[in-house]
């Protein structure tokens, strides 16, 4: 025996090594036929699947340019990054991005400017950018909401994301005077920091939900009592990413934590259908949208991607017919978004958002709707020129996901759904999340959406306006063929959005809803 051991202490470190290689070199020939590469070239082979799997992150840094990357491109993140921490944001030597581009927008600035008179609020705070709409206001809800802010947090869920990423999110949306969507995870612990909230749910009604799996009014008239700073609810009909299709919780990853919070059981699998159980159609839930606002007094929405009209052109008439209906509509692109969605859905069901919200907007616009429904925005918006289009096309507020994501520290892995986040944003690992101090990141979100409206503001004031709502069509072009051909959005999309009633920024301040009603 001591010979042996003295045997194996006589051999060197790089003897070792070639042992350790002709072992693997063994198993790959002998014992495993999973992977034909490795088989046919053992050893070697295992380089190919090492640089396959950190491919990703070689490209995104080394390889890939500035302006080539999808879905948010060097530039984009950069931006939103420096924003976020206060940093120069700018750019020298002009711009390299393709000018002549296909879908490249242009701003057509006005000869002379908007001046800013003495004592105008944004003399006082240059950041101070509220929603020109009231949400309920028509309707006579109750307790109407003018968003303080026309940029907020668009709808994720406590589980997708980390516990100190929604603490951070709501943090810095109350230092910032936006809202805070909760996605349809149902209200947590984690949304409870002051923050603005509008809560969310969808088909598996999460939070709201009867031990069946059917919906809840009694929990959601409890929900909203005991949380006032829950100031609209939004019935979510389908999104971006995956457009129609349910999903499964599996039950491994359901904690006591999160089966408080969904009002699911402990331990088992829970599915979250395509379609809802409260209603099977457009009456039946215009139905559902009045018993919610009557019940609570809030503000209620729908969110969808947009595909067919048919029953978006039903939902006007019956709102034509009847003088009621949802007092606003969150139209999510099919861009896609922080929802895991099979390549299939994330890459063809739903148009984009430019698309969809056109069609959508020329449905109501027929019927002279638009006045009475607040339209929020959600698709890669989060970049004041592409707001600024937005707004031009008839958007009233703007939801960003991905984009707040990356203020708090993402990093655009895209290992969303595997629960390995880097940046500790889409993970409930502990040791992942250790790495996120909300004090700092809850002022970084702040500190983005402040930059994003103070350059909205003067893209806004270039353009000759005081308010974004009063960009029109004709102010923004896009080039939708080639270098010879570009057209403003009027021309593009074929409509006129419907002029918003805007007296003076100094108005929207002084309105007894802004940031919600008070008693």
């Amino acid at each position: 025996m001591n010979a042996f051991l003295d045997f194996l202490g006589n051999i060197s470190w790089w003897m070792w090594i070639i042992i350790a290689l002709i072992l693997v070199a063994i198993r790959d020939v002998f014992f495993q036929r999973r992977h034909t590469i490795s088989h046919n070239f053992p050893i070697v082979g295992h380089f190919r699947y090492m640089l396959e799997k950190i491919g990703p992150e070689l490209r995104q840094y080394l390889v890939a340019n500035n302006r080539e990357e999808l879905p948010f491109n060097r530039i984009e993140r950069s931006w939103i990054y420096a924003s976020a921490k206060k940093q120069n944001n700018y750019e020298g030597f002009g711009t390299d991005r393709d000018i002549y581009a296909h879908q490249h927008i242009f701003i057509n600035n006005a000869m002379m400017p908007f001046k800013i008179p003495e004592n105008h609020p944004h003399t006082i705070d240059p950041t101070f950018l509220p929603c020109a709409k009231v949400m309920g206001l028509y309707n006579n809800r109750r307790k109407p909401y003018r968003p303080a802010s026309v940029i907020n947090v668009s709808a994720m869920s406590f589980g997708s994301l980390s516990a100190k990423a929604v603490e951070s999110m709501n943090k810095g949306v109350k230092m910032a005077d936006a809202y805070h969507n909760t996605g349809e995870g149902g209200l947590s612990p984690y949304h409870s920091h002051g923050g603005d909230v509008v809560f969310h749910f969808g088909t598996g009604y999460f939070g709201v939900r009867s031990d069946d799996g059917t919906f809840s009014m009694e929990k959601l008239i409890a929900l909203v009592e005991k949380n006032p700073f829950v100031k609209a609810i939004e019935i979510k009909l389908s999104q971006g990413a995956k457009p129609g299709k349910g999903g499964v919780l599996p039950g491994a990853k359901i904690t006591q934590e999160i089966s408080d919070i969904r009002h699911v059981p402990l331990g088992k699998d829970v599915l979250s259908p395509p379609t809802h159980s409260a209603f099977s159609n457009v009456p039946e839930m215009m139905v559902f949208i009045e018993q919610i606002a009557e019940a609570t007094g809030l503000p209620v929405g729908i969110k969808a991607a947009i595909g067919k009209l048919e029953q978006w052109e039903e939902l006007a008439d019956i709102m034509v017919k009847t003088g009621k209906g949802p007092d606003f509509i969150t139209v999510d692109g099919g861009e896609g978004g922080t929802g895991a969605a099979p390549p299939s859905f994330a890459d063809h069901v739903s148009l984009p958002w430019v698309f969809g919200f056109s069609d959508l907007y020329k449905v109501f616009k027929n019927r002279n709707l638009t006045e009475r429904i607040v339209f929020v925005g959600s698709g890669k918006l989060g970049f004041p020129a592409k707001a600024a289009m937005a707004f031009a096309m008839g958007a009233d507020c703007i939801n960003v996901a991905r984009e707040a994501m990356m203020s708090i520290g993402c990093i655009q892995a895209q290992v969303c759904h595997t629960n390995r986040c880097p940046a500790g944003v889409a993970t409930q690992n502990k040791w992942l999340q250790s790495g996120i101090d909300p004090t700092l990141k809850s002022e970084r979100l702040a500190q983005y959406f402040k930059t994003f409206r103070k350059e909205f503001i003067e893209i806004t004031h270039a353009a000759g306006y005081e308010h974004p709502c009063q960009f029109k069509m004709s102010d923004v072009a896009v080039n939708v063929d080639d270098q010879t051909l570009t057209k403003e959005l009027d021309r593009t999309y074929m409509y006129n959005k419907t002029v918003v009633p805007f007296k003076s920024v100094q108005d929207l301040k002084d309105c007894q809803y802004l940031g919600g009603f008070k008693a």
